[in-house]
């Protein structure tokens, strides 16, 4: 029996990838966006090519749009088996000129989205387990300069993976996160402006700036729900092209008994007495 797979944000980008791959890959695939044309260009694709597919309409920033569009799918499917939270937005500003409204709309569909699409998948997911897939960033694993509201709701991303993949285990879900570097229509004018940069600036493009495609997100996804270890879970996968690299939890760096033998100690290590 094919299982299923709600993929949001899946219109374009390394969503559409993702969605197209699974089609390919027996997957029946509920493909979301918010532009119907576009919703029903990625469902034609994927029936073309032999896979079955059916699209939904709705902005995952809306409590009940979201309630509405996993209840159809629910409804017409039976089970959800694989939830992956692709959608996202920026709105990218200094933080001394960000806008509340800037602030809240990154917020809301990448963090307050993961949670809306989490919280009503879940029953539809707990008696026979599944995987939750959530997009994160360096973003939110280092921070990001200019991009105050969007390395926030990325780095809450992280909470919810180690905390649900702690809390949901004893249903064999599991809950992980990738974070992405592909060539999108998202990322495309900043790697643009950095490539113009380097070029006046007649200096070496960095390597951090050379990514992969939205393709091999999608063949590491693939691959990723293919393994049968219910181990496999609460990690950060980072994915670059061919290279994929695992980020950790935070790990205590440096402690001392006292506030001030711990500023003396910590100044001493970083050679500043």
């Amino acid at each position: 029996m094919s299982k299923t797979a709600l993929i949001t944000g899946a219109t374009r980008g390394i969503g559409r990838s993702i969605a197209l791959h699974l089609g390919q890959s027996g997957y029946q695939v509920l493909v979301n966006g918010t532009k119907q044309v576009l919703i029903d260009e990625v469902v034609q694709e994927i029936r073309l090519a032999g896979g079955e597919a059916t699209g939904y309409g709705a902005n995952v920033a809306d409590s009940s749009a979201v309630t509405a569009m996993v209840d159809a799918a629910a409804g017409q499917y039976g089970e959800i088996d694989v939830l992956i939270h692709n959608a996202g937005n920026l709105r990218d500003q200094k933080c001394a000129h960000m806008t509340d409204d800037a602030w809240q709309s990154v917020l809301d569909v990448h963090l307050h989205g993961a949670f809306y699409c989490i919280s009503r998948v879940l029953p539809h997911m707990q008696t026979h387990g599944g995987d939750i897939l959530l997009m994160t960033s360096t973003a939110g694993l280092a921070g990001s300069v200019g991009q105050v509201n969007y390395s926030a709701a990325k780095a809450g991303i992280l909470g919810i993976v180690w905390t649900l993949a702690a809390e949901l285990r004893r249903h064999q879900i599991r809950v992980n996160a990738i974070s992405p570097a592909a060539l999108t229509d998202m990322t495309r004018p900043v790697i643009e402006h950095m490539t113009e940069k380097y070029s006046r600036l007649n200096e070496p493009f960095p390597d951090f700036w050379k990514v992969g495609h939205a393709d091999d997100i999608a063949r590491f996804v693939a691959g990723l729900l293919a393994q049968p270890d219910q181990d496999l879970t609460g990690e950060i996968f980072a994915i670059n092209g061919t290279k994929v690299t695992t980020w950790q939890k935070p790990e205590p760096a440096f402690s001392a008994d006292g506030v001030d033998r711990f500023f003396t100690a910590w100044l001493q290590q970083r050679g500043r007495n």
